[in-house]
């Protein structure tokens, strides 16, 4: 790492931390060469990849868009930030995992569900009802109807 003051590249890290917010490394630096100090962070670099839509269109990735349909599903419900957030999280790294440049909207969509299927009945159905396109009331039955059943097996 190269010394922000002299340019020298003999430092050394005196410090290692996560970040506050747990998303990188906070490192403290000391430049053998003048003494001075520094703070670099360290983060995992994401490979972007492309989400194919139902119209077979392509578009990058965008996690607000992600986090926007989730959180309107789970608008007035017990549901923290930081299980919505866990979600997400769980949602992107199960991409990531595929090692995949390009996933369906599907793909995306389904993995949601399942994870708020065991989240919150209600945010699962609206989730469901927005992302599966119901057309008429006895799909959107029939989607009540089948959650009712696996609640009650489990």
């Amino acid at each position: 790492m190269k010394c922000p003051f002299c340019g020298k590249e003999n430092t050394k890290v005196i410090d290692s931390r996560p970040s506050d917010d747990d998303s990188s490394i906070r490192r403290r630096r000391l430049c053998e060469g003048c003494n001075n100090r520094f703070t670099t962070y360290e983060k995992v670099e994401v490979i972007p990849f492309v989400v194919i839509k139902k119209d077979l269109t392509r578009e990058p990735y965008e996690r607000k868009k992600l986090e926007a349909g989730v959180f309107r599903s789970c608008h007035k419900r017990p549901i923290s930030m930081e299980q919505i957030t866990e979600l997400l999280e769980q949602v992107e790294g199960a991409i990531y995992d595929k090692e995949k440049k390009e996933i369906s909207s599907t793909e995306i969509g389904e993995m949601v569900l399942k994870r708020l299927k065991g989240l919150d009945s209600v945010a699962y159905i609206r989730f469901a009802s927005v992302y599966r396109e119901f057309e008429d009331i006895d799909s959107f039955i029939r989607e009540i109807e089948e959650l009712q059943n696996r609640n009650s097996i489990n």
